[in-house]
């Protein structure tokens, strides 16, 4: 442990810290094991070339993921339905999913919904207006004067960029909380009739599922410290990743060089921001990391592995879960703060996103 740390807010200024005080999640209904979903594949494939067949299969198979949850049954995902029935059923279950979660959240904490201060909903896999903060507000009666926050088009990142805006919000708001509910449907977003690379590599890796961080600048609430936050932008990498809207529905855009340009800039994304608080990485005891997929994993544990670390809690998310866009992250935090650990321990959370960009986080346990 580095002796140089951060002091805390309340030792710096006379005021308080912001802690993360419970994680919970919420999965859909459905859910198949990779070999029980290489039927579905293989009857999407029907027609295509045996070879190409073949690649396919592989490609399910070693993605990482043995289990996906969804909001649609396969049968569902797997037939060739329109933009609005999909976004529909996305409307409609990310409100369940939403609720419930929250939910989760207030009971693990013994919090009531009217405790809540600040709500930011985070997705990217559909369309509605209004947000699903809205709804969670009327279903779960929470304070009419509650101040909220929908966060989109972040895609993975944006469960981390929701801590940091709850982190601020709750650093200019002594004795606050906050509500930060990722949710999450790339099922809905899959493409029936698009047998390119980037769809299927896509529909491999990528699972449905909701997660809620409750924050707080309440002195009485304990958990995780919040030490520092900060985002990471790359210059022309804006076509790198992301969704562009077709006729069909959200299309994923995902180049195959991400893996090798997140290890080019790793560098400059983790040494930097740890030096800015007086640390380094041998000083870090926890890697709370967003699996982007079984390759980016391997870039990312090749990288750490050199440093004596490692991202065990990352690779067994994405293995019971698949990748399930912002949400992820946040089940990889649920696995330790169910942990124990000593006090004074560091936490470096960190996501990769559209933008392309890196967000970071530094937790004190």
């Amino acid at each position: 442990m580095a002796l140089g740390l951060p002091l805390s807010m309340d030792t710096q200024k006379g005021t308080m810290s912001v802690k993360i005080t419970t994680v919970a999640k919420q999965l859909p209904q459905y859910s198949r094991k990779t070999d029980e979903v290489i039927p579905f594949v293989k009857q999407w494939m029907h027609g295509q070339e045996n070879r190409f067949q073949r690649k396919v299969i592989k490609i399910f198979e070693g993605a990482g993921v043995d289990k996906r949850y969804s909001i649609m049954d396969p049968v569902e995902v797997f037939t060739n339905t329109s933009f609005e029935e999909r976004n529909n059923i996305y409307v409609r279950e990310i409100t369940k999913l939403g609720k419930q979660c929250l939910q989760n959240a207030l009971d693990k904490a013994n919090w009531k919904p009217t405790d809540i201060d600040f709500i930011i909903t985070v997705s990217c896999t559909g369309i509605m207006i209004p947000s699903v903060d809205a709804y969670l507000i009327n279903e779960l009666k929470m304070r009419q004067d509650i101040v909220r926050l929908p966060v989109t088009e972040m895609g993975c990142a944006a469960g981390i960029s929701g801590i940091i805006y709850a982190n601020n919000f709750l650093k200019a708001n002594p004795g606050k909380r906050a509500a930060v509910i990722a949710l999450e449907a790339p099922t809905a977003t899959f493409q029936l009739e698009d047998f390119s690379m980037v769809n299927i590599v896509s529909a491999a890796i990528f699972g449905d599922g909701a997660a809620c961080v409750l924050m707080s600048s309440n002195q009485e609430d304990s958990g995780p410290e919040v030490l520092a936050e900060e985002m990471y932008h790359f210059y022309d990498a804006t076509d790198m990743m992301g969704f562009k809207l077709v006729n069909t529905g959200l299309q994923m855009i995902l180049d195959k060089s991400v893996p090798e340009k997140i290890a080019e800039h790793f560098p400059n994304i983790v040494h930097p921001f740890l030096k800015k608080n007086n640390l380094k990485i041998e000083d870090i005891d926890h890697l709370i990391f967003h699996p982007g997929g079984r390759k980016i994993v391997e870039t990312v544990e090749d990288l750490f592995g050199s440093l004596g670390k490692n991202i065990e809690d990352t690779k067994e998310v994405l293995k019971l879960y698949g990748n399930m866009s912002s949400a992820t992250v946040l089940y990889v935090l649920e696995r330790f703060m169910d942990k124990k650990h000593k006090k004074g321990d560091l936490g470096l959370m960190l996501s990769f996103g559209p933008g392309f960009s890196a967000q970071r986080v530094l937790l004190k346990f």
